[in-house]
């Protein structure tokens, strides 16, 4: 018997807490502030609005109807959505894009685990420059120097022990109460920290323009002629897909384990609002504010730009170590970041495990043992590559690139295969509260106009560098050529477990 949730909130903190994650604290200010500030908040918003709140509706709608039939991931539920050879395997991304993000994720989470281990231990909150919190950094990550590598890596297996006791448990035991307890701890504890940085004003003497106002000015100013660039539009789609967890296929298995009469249209809706507070209001009020307050703008700049998390563990650590009582506010940041990268990493985990227990009948406790063992050997890649740019690299393809790719099959096997009006009915059975039906026509018509225009105008502008690796260092190539390899492997492996599982369902005839 498939598993189910504990309760209806149980569900809506679930999806938050897949939703809440690094992508709000760490990936959001990092991305807005790479991509312009202000500009990158019209593409974001826009995307929001036409593409990510459909795209939750159609993924609740996808999983609560592949749920009734047994099937927890997007396989064999988009085969149910259009009886073609093809459709299982476009839905193959959806097992293979949560756990290709999972092997660096989990990685750049043991890191907050240990950030504020070192917090209130006193040796990130002690730094006294930039240059000494980019050397802890480096340290840390074991680039320039191995003396405290090893407690590093010890961080990363505790927190990947972490991550598969909680799957292992299942989903009322393990996923529901973890989001239960770490959603309003991490609240919380956000919070407290924005009315800190929100009282704070000028904190630098001698520069009373570098105040947290004119941060909150560079975040929300846009530049206009950014707009024309195709990357700040894909990345502002990667990031409203990254932050919904939508595009990635672990919203259908979430939802799949629904029963029928469940209300989809206001539990996706709540979810994706306590997310948009979690990123919009606490995100943006926190790092990108305190990053222009001590460093100014070029300072803010420069530190987004020297990698896609290093604006909070470079520019974090050094705040905190100028303010009173730093150490409890500087736990306080990576511990909720800890948690929200914890309920985000297990909601990645859940595809595959559905998958193998779901579809090709293994149990839960062994296809979690499976996984368990697979994962551990592909992470090490990132753990030991990361100078070699292997996480910015999965990052780009996993975490940009195939969820927008994912999210234009799912919309159109759901909305034109499927058809409107079955998929609108759908959303609906059950719901409590009716979705305005000018969404009808943006779900239609908007939705995957939007995305077929990101990826062709990304295809004219970014496609041939992107492929030929332009830009690249000589030295890294080998390591970006031998991830891609590696993940176009993985992806034939889970191609070819999706042909076996679809045989195995068509001899017992489901």
């Amino acid at each position: 018997m498939r598993q189910k949730w504990g309760s209806k909130i149980g569900i809506i903190l679930a999806v938050a807490g897949s939703a809440v994650g690094l992508g709000n604290f760490l990936r959001f200010p990092s991305q807005a502030a790479q991509n312009g500030g202000g500009a990158f908040m019209i593409p974001y918003f826009i995307s929001l609005f036409l593409l990510g709140i459909p795209l939750m509706w159609i993924e609740w709608a996808i999983g609560r109807y592949g749920g009734l039939f047994g099937h927890g991931t997007a396989p064999l539920i988009f085969n149910r959505l259009w009886k073609n050879r093809v459709s299982k395997y476009f839905g193959a991304i959806g097992v293979f894009g949560p756990l290709a993000i999972f092997i660096y994720y989990i990685y750049i989470e043991s890191w907050l685990l240990g950030y504020a281990f070192y917090s209130l231990h006193g040796s990130c909150t002690h730094l006294s420059n930039q240059i000494g919190a980019v050397e802890f950094l480096r340290k840390y990550q074991g680039i320039s120097a191995k003396d405290i590598f090893l407690v590093t890596y010890l961080f990363f297996i505790l927190t990947f022990i972490i991550n598969f006791t909680i799957i292992y448990k299942g989903i009322k035991g393990g996923i529901e109460r973890l989001c239960k307890f770490a959603l309003p701890v991490l609240f919380v504890f956000a919070i407290v920290i924005a009315i800190r940085v929100i009282t704070l004003g000028a904190p630098v003497a001698g520069h009373p323009d570098w105040n947290i106002s004119n941060g909150f000015g560079f975040l929300w100013n846009p530049d206009f002629s950014s707009l024309l660039n195709a990357k700040i539009w894909l990345s502002a789609a990667g990031q409203i897909f990254f932050t919904l967890s939508v595009g990635i296929g672990v919203v259908i298995t979430y939802a799949s384990y629904l029963s029928k009469g469940d209300d989809i249209v206001l539990s996706g809706l709540t979810a994706s609002s306590l997310n948009e507070f979690a990123e919009v209001i606490l995100g943006g009020s926190i790092v990108i504010p305190l990053a222009f307050a001590f460093f100014g703008l070029n300072g803010a700049q420069e530190i987004a730009q020297s990698g896609s998390f290093n604006i909070s563990f470079v520019s974090m650590p050094l705040i905190f170590s100028k303010i009173n009582y730093g150490m409890v506010f500087s736990f306080m940041w990576f511990f909720l970041l800890f948690l929200a990268g914890l309920t985000s990493s297990v909601s990645l985990l859940e595809p595959a495990v559905a998958f193998l227990s779901d579809d090709l009948g293994i149990t839960r406790k062994k296809a979690v043992t499976i996984l368990g063992a697979l994962s551990f050997i592909i992470c090490q890649f990132p753990v030991f590559f990361l100078a070699r740019g292997v996480v910015d690299e999965i990052d780009f393809w996993a975490g940009s690139f195939f969820l927008v790719v994912f999210a234009l099959a799912e919309c159109v096997l759901f909305v034109w295969i499927f058809g409107i009006d079955k998929a609108w009915s759908e959303m609906h059975h059950g719901a409590e509260l009716r979705i305005p039906r000018f969404y009808k026509f943006i779900i239609k018509y908007i939705t995957p106009s939007f995305l077929i225009f990101i990826l062709g105008f990304w295809f004219f502008q970014q496609a041939v560098p992107t492929f030929f690796l332009k830009g690249v260092a000589r030295e890294n190539v080998p390591y970006i050529v031998a991830t891609r390899a590696g993940f176009a492997l993985l992806f034939i492996i889970i191609a070819l477990l999706v042909r076996k599982a679809h045989k195995k369902h068509l001899k017992l005839g489901q």
